[in-house]
């Protein structure tokens, strides 16, 4: 082991003359770029033309570079002495950073929920001063939508024990608490599928009540995917001994966002589907 200045450690087997880890070049993002607009430009012409090629083809390039620069990434995780403490510490920030810019990103669908929720006067064409407009008719918060945020809190103490049992080293623990992680998370998208399949208003011409409470749910449940997804390829990393005490920020990443999705999902049950359960009128 060498010592670097500002007390950092190198390993001295890693040929590293400094500890940060400058990455290889890759094609990744910018065929990535280009899925991700091909996806863009295809559900445009799939709203207006119905057309649905270009969206196709777009998606299976976004998925396709999903799984390659994912393998790299992990890869990468694997090589001794890529990832030095300092390295490892600014993947921390990097993984808080990102959740933050989630936060904000679901701070757009409150704020504009609460915009119309209390100014109802907003809606365009509003002939009655209360919310939700006339004639939506709301879900019931405890059928559906409770069951599901005891399904999320449940998920967030299986995840945690998970976590628990690998810095334990229990290894058969670590692997049923991600095990049951995954298959709540997994009943969480059946069930909002579900809610969604009997829902008393539309997304496409339902107006803004039915246009907010679909993206601010839906894009919630991509997120439940996207995590579900995050979580299935730290189990078979973990069935593979690819995570140990010391070392496992893959696992760890993972579950901060599991924990951001739990969160998200209780501001959503209280204030969407809770508080605004029936109509609210301005006194």
């Amino acid at each position: 082991m060498s010592i670097e200045p500002h007390g950092i450690t190198v390993p001295a087997s890693s040929g590293l003359k400094q500890p940060y880890h400058l990455v290889e070049p890759s094609p990744w993002p910018i065929i990535g770029s280009i899925g991700g607009g091909l996806t863009v430009l295809g559900i445009v012409l799939a709203m207006h033309y119905g057309s649905y090629i270009v969206l196709v083809a777009g998606l299976a390039i976004v998925l396709a570079i999903m799984f390659v620069w994912w393998r790299d990434v992990v890869r990468e995780s694997r090589t001794p002495g890529l990832h030095t403490p300092v390295v490892r510490l600014g993947l921390r920030y990097g993984m808080t950073l990102f959740i933050a810019s989630e936060v904000m990103f679901f701070v757009g669908f409150f704020w504009a929920y609460f915009n119309y929720a209390l100014f109802p006067e907003n809606v365009s064409g509003a002939t009655h001063l209360m919310w939700p407009p006339e004639g939506i008719h709301t879900f019931d918060p405890f059928h559906i939508p409770f069951l599901n945020t005891l399904i999320l809190l449940l998920s967030g103490t299986t995840v945690t024990w998970a976590h628990h049992c690998l810095i334990e080293g229990d290894r058969k623990g670590m692997l049923t608490g991600l095990g049951l992680t995954i298959i709540l998370g997994l009943s969480f998208t059946s069930f909002q599928a579900l809610e969604y399949s009997q829902a008393p208003f539309h997304f496409s011409g339902g107006g803004v009540y039915p246009s907010v409470f679909f993206l601010a749910t839906g894009f919630h449940g991509f997120h439940v995917i996207v995590g579900t997804c995050f979580l299935i390829v730290c189990f078979f990393r973990a069935r593979a001994g690819q995570f140990t005490p010391q070392r496992h920020f893959g696992f760890e990443a993972a579950a901060w966002y599991w924990h951001f999705v739990d969160v998200v999902w209780l501001f959503l049950f209280v204030c969407i589907y809770w508080w605004g359960a029936g109509p609210l009128a301005p006194e």
